[in-house]
């Protein structure tokens, strides 16, 4: 659980200490991966993708938020190969069955549209992995966040990894020190993490994922603040003790349709949703990443551009086992 309290140094230098002792691993080999990837195959390849995104986040603004997580949970295993959105068969149960995809990822109609709109355009060129990378980027300028230039060239993998899913992707459980871990073992930092986590602004939750929250250390990390007293009761309506573990909650309470830097006022106010977002503000080990909350904070434009850049870091982790390019992004070719 979140804890208040202050930010010791030596606490900051013990954490450290542990990360120097844990494996670096960086973007296995982005070096295939380039802004002039489709520039002959599939020179539309980017505006299919905005066409398609403007339609779905124009009909369910949700959307935005729904198809960055699904590049993020896909970076996160095997490393950016649209391994997340490969359905079970009878031989593989994929990641969509994870503990933290089932009964919350969602978005795969959207990705179908489409990649069906990119095969009408441009027949076996342009991966799911791919496609995912600029929908996401596409998702967050349209709720009024910040641009980046997409490296493309990704392929999409021929398996996926329940096992890595589960082991992998961080949870609203977790402590600051395994969070930044599992960022780390991706080639990822801490500022990293606090930008990227920082895409909560237009994200929802479980109230399964939050229940312990509120039902826990929610008063005292927001210091019995009567405003947040309310807050707190709104809350637990949306998610009772027992029961509505599929009810939702967003967790920018004040601009859950744009994308903006107020979600990181929540954490400064004890107000995070998530244990593991208020963590990084509350934690007696969250010396450098209360730091950067405050400076992301007091500066959008700061944000916007760590945000970016951790995005594109993110985005080339690679697989390095390779792959192909699927026709349809649910099963791998035959």
């Amino acid at each position: 659980m979140a804890t208040a309290a202050l930010c010791f140094r030596a606490s900051a230098l013990s954490v450290a200490c542990f990360l120097l002792a844990l494996p670096l691993l960086m973007a296995q080999d982005p070096s295939n991966l380039s802004l002039e990837h489709y520039s002959k195959t599939c020179p539309n390849a980017e505006h299919v993708v905005r066409a398609e995104m403007e339609c779905a986040v124009r009909d369910e603004p949700r959307n935005a938020a729904l198809m960055l997580r699904l590049h993020f949970h896909d970076c996160f295993v095997q490393g950016c190969d649209g391994s997340v959105l490969l359905d079970d068969t009878a031989t593989m149960i994929g990641e969509k069955q994870a503990d933290q995809n089932v009964n919350s990822l969602k978005g795969f109609e959207v990705v179908d549209k489409i990649k069906a709109k990119l095969e009408a355009e441009c027949p076996g060129t342009v991966s799911c992995a791919d496609l995912l990378a600029i929908a996401a980027r596409d998702a967050v300028v349209l709720v009024g966040g910040p641009y980046w230039d997409v490296p493309v060239g990704r392929l999409d993998s021929k398996e996926a990894s329940l096992d890595l899913a589960n082991k992998d992707i961080p949870t609203a459980e977790q402590g600051l020190v395994t969070l930044i871990s599992k960022f780390w073992e991706k080639g990822l930092d801490a500022t990293d993490m606090v930008a990227l986590v920082g895409s909560h602004t237009i994200g929802f939750a479980r109230c399964a994922n939050f229940r312990d929250r509120i039902y826990g250390d929610f008063e005292m990390t927001s210091k019995y603040n009567p405003a947040s007293a309310t807050y707190l009761s709104k809350l637990k309506e949306v998610c009772p003790m027992d029961g509505g573990d599929d009810n939702i909650s967003a967790m920018d309470s004040h601009t859950s349709s744009t994308f903006d830097n107020a979600y990181f006022e929540s954490l400064i106010k004890g107000e995070g949703l998530l244990n593991s977002d208020q963590e990084m503000w509350s934690s007696i080990a969250g010396y450098s990443t209360a730091d950067t909350v405050n400076k992301y904070w007091a500066d959008p434009e700061l944000f916007f551009k760590q945000f970016s850049d951790s995005m594109v870091k993110m985005g080339n982790i690679t697989n390095p086992a390779g792959g192909e390019v699927r026709k349809t992004c649910r099963f791998v070719n035959t």
